[in-house]
């Protein structure tokens, strides 16, 4: 068994992603794969985990912050600081 194809992860949605990733690891914790394919699933978990991150920045980055002006209105918006 091999990696996840790169080309395959950009169709999923995060959520299909983490299920997925949950699924490797109920499969490895419970024992119910060979050695061989330990391997394989643990290659596809690493690829969905980072993933899953990436999607995480990329969601985090598209959030705003509303801005207050003096009259206590908001008048408008800034993006988030990470940092």
């Amino acid at each position: 068994m091999t990696g996840v194809d790169t080309a395959s992860l950009e169709g999923l949605s995060f959520e299909a992603a983490l299920a997925r990733l949950e699924k490797i690891v109920h499969q490895l914790e419970a024992g119910e794969v060979d050695l061989e394919a330990s391997i394989g699933l643990y290659e596809q978990g690493q690829q969905l985990k980072a993933f899953c991150e990436s999607k995480l920045k990329a969601a985090q980055a598209r959030i705003e912050l509303i801005q207050i002006g003096p009259d206590g209105e908001p008048k408008g918006t800034r993006p988030f600081d990470t940092e």
